[in-house]
């Protein structure tokens, strides 16, 4: 059973996986407006990731004998001028969600909730590949500069990411 502290904790955490998918949708349609195609599929397949990350708390919580209790979603921007910029917000953001995860581990180790401790290092792993696919490609950016066709074929590279289930997930099914 969880800790009241804890079911409030992991319920935040829905909340915000649930605004980081929000924001990422908000991204890829900025850029699907702007022309860039395949910016805009890289951030609907985050999209869709982040939808799964709060499905796999909304999951756990249920199972441990939580309950869910969904909130309303703050307000995400809405505009981003160069894709630069879009994975710059994104790195910066997915900072914040690694610090969350931390905090989540470190209270689950100060409860001595093993369980939801174990649950955590999947999202730990998660953590540290998001901010280093955001990093690398906020290098590219800055390699590419304003060049146009490095742009576009960045754009192409950034179009062939797919979606696949998280392993969470998967062997939930």
């Amino acid at each position: 059973m969880l800790s009241e502290k804890m079911q409030k904790a992991l319920n935040e955490q829905i909340n915000a996986e649930l605004w980081s998918a929000y924001l990422y949708l908000s991204m890829g349609m900025n850029f699907e407006a702007a022309g860039y195609q395949g910016i805009a599929n890289w951030y609907k397949v985050q999209f869709k990731e982040e939808q799964d990350h709060a499905m796999i708390f909304m999951n756990y919580l249920n199972s441990r004998g939580g309950r869910v209790e969904l909130v309303p979603i703050a307000a995400v921007d809405t505009v981003w001028e160069r894709p630069i910029d879009a994975f710059v917000a994104t790195l910066e953001h997915e900072r914040k969600v690694t610090a969350m995860i931390n905090n989540l581990y470190a209270m689950a180790e100060a409860e001595h909730d093993y369980a939801t401790r174990d649950k955590l290092n999947w999202f730990v792993s998660e953590q540290v590949e998001e901010e280093e696919t955001a990093k690398q490609y906020i290098d590219k950016f800055k390699l590419i500069g304003e060049n146009g066709m490095g742009l576009y074929m960045l754009d192409q590279e950034l179009g062939a990411r797919t979606y696949s289930v998280p392993a969470p997930l998967a062997s939930a099914e």
